[in-house]
């Protein structure tokens, strides 16, 4: 039904775009997270993909303003949001800590990582890398077992800092959210902590695949370990996303205002299958039981053993952006007045269509192959020599 509308309910302002803006910044802070398990807390098993973390949550952090800017008719005027910001603006307060976590984390962290082996690349290539490595080192060229221990502190510290950013960075995103009141979808407090756990499953499964995807590329087999460790924190985080997210649940059955009876029959018919059949079932009971099985039964065939947690990690991601999907297009599909639906469409092509959406997601992953050239994430390509300073 779609009576009883007001007439600036006929149209969904936010679409896929904003779908796709907190997918991406969950991507970020999830991936930072599972980096700074070996940073922070030595967890040695994720060693292999330390640095593959690392560049991958800075490659989709600097495409994450992307959806929000195509969704903005001025997209231009974007920087009057930071010059002539509102302390009381949500949205502008959210483009301060995405500067900060880009400028004083992620970009300073990478490069205290990377200085000592930019030091030695630079000596060791020609060409763009070498005028690149020339740039990137800055002038401190100087290598020392004290230098490398002091940039390894450095980096660890900046790790630490970033842990509470990349809660805040996502968590705004579900602060934004949850503060609409007029909106009974979104308004809860648990809004932006559930937000925070579906980053850090998201995050962790898409570097799953991504560190599986890379020894492809390159002919090699993937540490098994490596992965099923990974598998274990990405299953800790899931089973509490999925503890809040029915927490939430069952609040509102509990609760039940004068809103439930729209929103049991929004998701019993709108969101029936994007809800519990996408998200709730395939995107998370399947991945979780498949991770949970792997703790109590370990196959002997190893290739068996990483095909079940690629099979976890794809379904985690298509779960978690449904609920980004049933999030914010759910809670636009009702009337104010609880009385009706209203009818969305999604365009293929257009400003707002599934092309610019499916290249913008796609964009990051270009840019992490362009700082992978730069930035090998699996150690040193080159070969030590007797005189190399790292030997």
């Amino acid at each position: 039904m779609t009576t009883y509308f007001y007439p600036n309910e006929s149209e969904l302002w936010w679409s896929i775009l904003i779908v796709l803006y907190p997918y991406l910044t969950g991507l970020v802070a999830g991936a930072f997270i599972l980096a700074s398990l070996v940073n922070v807390f030595g967890v040695k098993e994720v060693q292999p993909v330390y640095r593959m973390a690392l560049l991958t949550a800075l490659a989709f952090l600097i495409a994450a303003p992307l959806p929000l800017l195509a969704h903005l008719g001025q997209p231009q005027r974007a920087y009057e949001v930071l010059v002539t910001s509102n302390p009381k603006s949500a949205m502008a307060m959210l483009g301060f800590v995405y500067l900060w976590y880009l400028m004083a984390v992620l970009l300073v962290e990478i490069w205290f990582d990377y200085r000592s082996d930019m030091v030695v690349w630079m000596d060791k290539t020609t060409g763009i890398k070498r005028f690149m490595y020339r740039v990137l080192t800055m002038g401190a060229t100087h290598l020392s077992d004290e230098t490398r221990m002091i940039d390894h502190k450095i980096s660890r510290v900046i790790s630490i800092i970033g842990i509470p950013s990349a809660f805040v960075l996502h968590g705004y995103v579900g602060f934004i959210f949850g503060s609409v009141k007029a909106n009974p979808w979104w308004s809860s407090p648990l809004m932006p902590v559930i937000f925070v756990f579906s980053a850090m499953v998201s995050g962790i499964a898409l570097c799953l695949l991504l560190y599986w995807g890379y020894n492809k590329v390159a002919g090699k087999v993937a540490d098994t370990k490596c992965m099923d460790t990974i598998g274990r924190y990405m299953l800790y985080a899931f089973i509490i996303d999925f503890a809040l997210e029915s927490l939430d649940l069952i609040h509102r059955m509990y609760e039940a205002d004068e809103s439930f009876p729209m929103l049991r029959l929004l998701m019993d018919s709108k969101l029936y299958v994007s809800e519990f059949i996408i998200q709730f079932l395939l995107g998370t009971l399947v991945p979780i039981a498949l991770i949970a099985m792997l703790q109590v039964y370990k196959p002997k065939n190893e290739r068996q053993h990483r095909f079940i947690l690629i099979t976890a990690s794809v379904l985690a991601l298509i779960g978690i952006f449904a609920m980004r999907w049933n999030v914010v297009i759910g809670g636009q599909m009702f009337s104010k007045s609880f009385r009706g639906f209203t009818i969305f469409k999604l365009h293929l092509i257009g400003g707002e269509g599934i092309v610019v959406a499916i290249l913008i997601f796609l964009l990051p992953f270009g840019i992490l192959a362009a700082l992978s050239y730069f930035l090998p994430p699996f150690g040193d390509p080159i070969p030590k020599t007797e005189t190399d300073p790292k030997k």
